[in-house]
């Protein structure tokens, strides 16, 4: 059983920036992938960024220019750095671990509020 938990969020204005950590509960064997992912109120849950176990990334064209994926190895931690935010990137940010050992599973965070006001 893994445990993601979300950290970083918080109140900015409009071009601030902040950086979203997830730290996972011990090493994640097998082939996976980490995912950010969004949640705004009365919007679909959005995919930011992804970052597989080979380390090939992918971010979402809506915050392409503006945001990156990173993982640190080392402490099981994947970050997400927000750069430029904009009142539209208010959400909740959520971690998620896409994992393959044989099955599939999946883990979540509870997320961290991000508020960008203008």
């Amino acid at each position: 059983q893994v445990q993601l938990v979300e950290s970083g969020g918080g109140l900015v204005q409009a071009g601030e920036s902040l950086r979203l950590s997830c730290a996972a509960s011990g090493s994640i064997p097998g082939i996976y992938t980490m995912n950010w992912y969004r949640q705004a109120p009365g919007k679909q849950r959005e995919l930011v960024a992804s970052i597989t176990s080979g380390g090939s990334t992918r971010i979402a064209d809506s915050v392409k220019d503006r945001f990156t994926i990173s993982r640190d190895i080392a402490k099981n931690a994947v970050s997400l750095q927000m750069n430029n935010l904009k009142p539209d990137d208010t959400a909740v940010y959520l971690c998620n671990l896409d994992q393959w050992i044989g099955v599939r599973t999946v883990y979540w965070g509870r997320g961290t509020q991000v508020n960008v006001s203008s």
